[in-house]
């Protein structure tokens, strides 16, 4: 997909952070955009600076883990711009749990929320972007979809999901000679408040005893790391080149991948797990 003026693009999560990174590289490449949000009140400052800056905007609150919810996020594009070109898959919460001591409830809703939502997203948009004729499918997963840290065991999961899900597509896509193309977002550190706004929205406030002051440290590592991370303005001009090139991967840390080999190395060498 090569040119971006008109076309319509739907960003998950799209009043802050990463999404509202590609947001702002989406519509300054001169398409209409559609973001969904649980946050009204950001949504609305978004909305706010790109109307001023003459951009076609629609938003719309968006529980991605529910189904029902997303369809109505497509029925909203459609309704507002008749069609969608490109989806973004950006929704996402994140908070550090050990594999051992995570609630049931944690487990289902991150994997919900992470996995499910791009599930969801697949599901719902692909026919309409195909009935437009051409288009893009993007979800953001991190490096943890590709090697898992401790102390991060559902996140970890559903992320490496993501990157299943995408590369799964992609191959299914290629082998219809579909002229709809896919992208999976595996970010590093990124200068975003997705920490702190997973425990706000975290169903169950309460962390398991045993989890507590290790999850707290890891927790405080992980916010003082994505306030010295990359903007995320920088993260949504990557993925738009991404999808203007047809890149299947988008890295933000490329250097990061020498884990993965090392990974994979240890995996060839002896069979064992490398510390991370």
């Amino acid at each position: 997909m090569e040119n971006f003026e008109g076309r319509v693009a739907v960003v998950t999560g799209g009043a802050s952070g990463i999404g509202l990174g590609m947001v702002r590289a989406f519509a300054g490449a001169g398409m209409k955009v559609v973001i969904a949000d649980l946050d009204t009140e950001a949504m609305g400052a978004v909305e706010q600076e790109l109307t001023g800056r003459g951009v076609e905007v629609a938003t719309t609150t968006c529980d991605v883990s529910q189904l029902e919810q997303v369809e109505a996020l497509a029925g909203l594009a459609m309704d507002r711009f008749g069609k969608v070109n490109v989806l973004c898959n950006n929704a996402g919460i994140g908070i550090p749990t050990s594999s051992v001591n995570i609630k049931l409830d944690d487990w289902k809703w991150i994997i919900d929320v992470d996995l499910w939502g791009p599930i969801y997203g697949v599901k719902t948009f692909l026919p309409l972007i195909e009935e437009a004729g051409e288009g893009h499918i993007n979800s953001t997963s991190s490096m943890a979809g590709l090697i898992a840290s401790g102390m991060m065991g559902a996140y970890n999961v559903a992320k490496h999901g993501v990157v299943a899900l995408m590369a799964s597509l992609e191959r299914d896509l290629r082998s219809r000679k579909s002229p709809i193309t896919t992208s999976v977002l595996c970010p590093g550190p990124i200068n975003t408040n997705i920490s702190r706004h997973s425990v706000a929205y975290r169903p169950t406030r309460a962390k398991p005893k045993a989890d507590g002051e290790k999850a707290g440290q890891v927790a405080s590592s992980i916010q003082a790391s994505l306030e010295q991370g990359m903007d995320p303005d920088e993260v949504g001009r990557l993925v738009l080149e991404a999808i203007g090139s047809g890149k299947f991967w988008v890295l933000t840390h490329p250097r990061w991948a020498k884990a993965i080999q090392k990974q994979l190395d240890a995996m060839n060498d002896d069979q064992t797990l490398t510390r991370g």
